[in-house]
């Protein structure tokens, strides 16, 4: 259940991922401050140019808002997200979103504005609430995790969107051209409460954002992730134009109708390559930020672990669910 607001003097520590221009940056860093100071409240702002320092700004930034009693805030993209949401649960402090990314499936899902204004001023009077992660190994993943052609595809994507501009579109156009190309089946076995099976599939995709699940046509899998559970996808192996009806009954809300995908919920998986050796690595995917990890991979839920400033009606209208289910 969502619990008090944090201390009305409660510091933020708000790490910015740069925008795509210098002039865009400096709008976003001074609409950030603006509310700030206009609310009275304290700001600490630093903005990452470099991705590379991401994680350890994250770090520092999430060690500071624990040692101050303060929230760590991420502004920009899942990715960013993902990172600086990292810091807060290995740190234990709060934790608050400004999206601005292209598709801010986490901030959507759980209400917060995607104006970058109307944003901050939500955390002035947001209310504390435990939320769900699901992990990877070491790794968190707020929305999705993927091994095989989803990895590729992301990888792909942040290239066309580095030559072609930031936007929906692209990112459509980028996941058919991936998908329509070459790549190689995954061998996998599944092992999940007991049970063990076979699979060969271009990716296996695990979610933990009802509001993905719902898009696609999942409404079995959204109703498991409220229930605390993570979601599970794996096409079967069906070809360049099989895949690409998979992806247009996805882009429909109808790929929960595809005969050809293997779908289930579950609250630990353990994911063993045919043709990978224990310590082998292998490309995972992370709120859409790509790392090698590992095999095996162990999947597996966490909850209230984060504990995610949220704002006050959206708060309040999970109260009552939250209580039915406890």
């Amino acid at each position: 259940m969502p619990s008090a607001a944090p201390g009305p003097n409660a510091a933020f520590y708000v790490v910015m991922n740069a925008g795509s221009g210098h002039s865009e940056t400096e709008l976003r860093e001074s609409t950030i401050r603006d509310v700030l100071q206009a609310a009275g409240r304290s700001c600490h702002l630093e903005v990452v140019d470099d991705p590379e320092k991401l994680g350890e700004i994250a770090r520092r930034m999430a060690q500071k808002a624990k040692e101050d009693d303060g929230v760590v805030v991420a502004a920009g993209g899942d990715g960013t997200i993902n990172t600086v949401a990292h810091e807060a649960v290995r740190q234990g402090c709060l934790f608050g979103v400004l999206p601005q990314g292209t598709f801010n499936y986490f901030g959507r899902t759980h209400g917060i504005p995607e104006d970058l204004a109307e944003a901050v001023h939500a955390l002035l009077d947001a209310r504390v609430t435990p939320v769900q992660i699901g992990m990877v190994n070491d790794r968190i993943f707020l929305v999705n995790a993927s091994v095989g052609l989803y990895p590729q595809l992301l990888e792909a994507r942040e290239l066309d969107k580095r030559h072609y501009g930031r936007s929906r579109v692209v990112a459509i156009i980028s996941a058919l051209k991936t998908a329509l190309g070459r790549y190689r089946p995954l061998r996998i076995t599944l092992d999940t409460e007991g049970q063990t099976r076979k699979l060969r599939t271009p990716t296996l995709f695990v979610g933990n954002n009802r509001l993905q699940m719902e898009q696609v046509g999942m409404e079995p899998l959204k109703i498991a992730l409220e229930e605390g559970e993570l979601a599970a996808i794996a096409p079967r192996s069906v070809g360049k134009i099989g895949m690409l009806g998979l992806m247009l009954r996805g882009a429909l809300g109808r790929l929960g109708e595809a005969e050809n995908v293997v779908a289930f919920s579950f609250k630990r998986l353990i994911v063993k390559h045919a043709r990978l050796s224990p310590r082998r690595r292998i490309k995972v995917a992370t709120d859409g930020e790509v790392t090698h990890m590992n095999m095996p991979l162990e999947f597996r839920v966490v909850e209230g672990r984060l504990k995610l400033l949220k704002p006050a009606a959206e708060a309040a209208a999970s109260a009552p669910v939250s209580a039915e289910r406890a």
